[in-house]
Parts: structure tokens; sequence; C-alpha cells
């Protein structure tokens, strides 16, 4: 059992044990190109979060690794069978409930390890931090803490050559062949705005992509996923460590 995971602790320990940090993974459940598992950003993030945890933990950090959230925002995607979707309402509710009872237990700082596109936490983080003043609350995309031109050739934000390579490290057994994969390819948006990204919509996802992927996953490898997710999670380590040290009232200097 690892003390970090809290789905593999025991009352024993619990009774005893106290934590600096909760962090949570909030994943999704949704197509991933021809090649790919529903459950892409679901491994992604528990993978992220444990090795992350892992890593903090070997160098002192009182972290504990709350269950993945499994279903995310998927409003752009209804017509795509078995996208599952929470609205953002309901993420506040959920959250809403969480924070409460680390606030009740004395567990005051709350991380969201988000590891989906459409999942946005920052406006509900705001209210929520209203509610509890005396809660630390982040939340970070682990999918934005490097530089992907540095590990992958082919861009793109959806069962790409990133996301690919991953689980290829993962999860060998759950990626089909990628011949069997489309090319990923993105229709873009007829306005200006929205195509230089200072102008926003949400995107229907059958509209722009006919394979669900937006980006060429055919060059990934199981050696990139794995030194994307080493260097990834050092990071994130890096992020839980500096959390937990940092004081009420000293976030600023």
């Amino acid at each position: 059992m690892r003390p970090y995971i809290l789905k593999e602790a025991t009352w024993k320990n619990l009774k005893t044990d106290r934590f600096e940090l909760a962090v949570l993974p909030w994943g999704a459940t949704e197509a991933h190109n021809y090649h790919m598992p529903y459950g892409t950003d679901i491994y992604e993030a528990d993978a992220m979060a444990e090795l992350s945890a892992k890593k903090a933990w070997e160098k002192g950090a009182k972290v504990v690794v709350l269950p993945t959230v499994p279903f995310g925002v998927n409003t752009g995607q209804s017509d795509i069978y078995l996208d599952m979707n929470l609205n953002p309402s309901t993420q506040l509710a959920i959250l809403n409930d969480l924070i409460e009872v680390l606030n009740r237990q004395g567990l005051k700082k709350l991380l969201i390890l988000n590891s989906h596109g459409g999942n946005d936490f920052k406006t509900i983080l705001r209210e929520l931090g209203l509610k509890y003043p005396e809660m630390l609350l982040f939340t970070c995309n682990w999918f934005q803490s490097l530089d992907k031109t540095k590990y992958f050739e082919e861009m793109g934000d959806h069962a790409d050559e990133m996301e690919t390579s991953l689980i290829m490290h993962l999860h060998p057994q759950l990626v089909s062949p990628l011949e069997e994969a489309g090319d990923g390819n993105e229709k873009k948006s007829v306005i200006k705005g929205i195509r230089e990204k200072w102008a926003w919509a949400e995107r229907k996802w059958s509209e722009v992509s006919e394979d669900t992927g937006i980006g060429n996953p055919k060059k990934a490898s199981p050696e990139k996923g794995k030194l994307y997710l080493e260097d990834a999670s050092d990071k994130i380590a890096e992020l839980i460590l500096e959390i937990c040290e940092v004081q009420p009232g000293k976030l600023y200097s």
C-alpha cells in the first residue's frame, strides 16, 4: 500500500496519519480517435497524479491523492455515443461537497490535477474560495506543464501524438495498431477571431473532426510517452512540494 494514495489507505493508518495537501485528479470519459480507449483521460490522470505524488512524497511532501473523477465537461460532444457529460454546475456541486469534507477535517489545501481540456475549474474555485476562505485552492492542467514541441513532432490537443504515446507506454494493450487511427485533422472556424484565439466559442466536436481526434497520432511511440511522463511528473511533483510548503498569508513576496 502506498501511503499517499487514499484508495489504498486503511483506517489503521488514517486514524493517525495527517496530510498537508489533497490532490484530486479529474478526467473524462470520451472518444479518442479510432485507436484509443474512452478512458484515456482517466488513465493519464491516474498515472500523472500517482507518479507525481510519489516523487513529492519521497522528498517529504505530506500529500494524499484522492480517487480520480472519471467524468468531465463534454457539452460539445453530445451527439458522440457514450461521451459522458458533467455540466460545470455539477462539478461545482461535487467540489463543494468534497471541499466541505477537507475543510471540516483540517486539510486546508486542494490541488485539482486536470486531465481533460473541456474542464475549466478557475471560475468554480473563485466561487468556492469565497465560501471557504481558509482553504487554499489550486488547479493545474498537466498537459500544459511542458513544451510539447520538445517531445513530439505532430501537435494536437486530443488523441494526438502525445496522448497516444502516453497510453502506449502506460497501457499498450489498450491501443490499437496506429494504422487503424484516423489522421486527427481539424476543421478550423470560419471566424477569424476564433482562429486567432482571442475570441472563443465551443467546438462542435463532430463538425471539427471526422475521427474525434485532433492531432495526427501516427508518430507516437511508448518511448516518447515514457520520457514525457517522467518529465511532466517531475514538474507536477515540484508544484506539489511548493504547495505543501507554502503558508497562508505568505503566498506572495
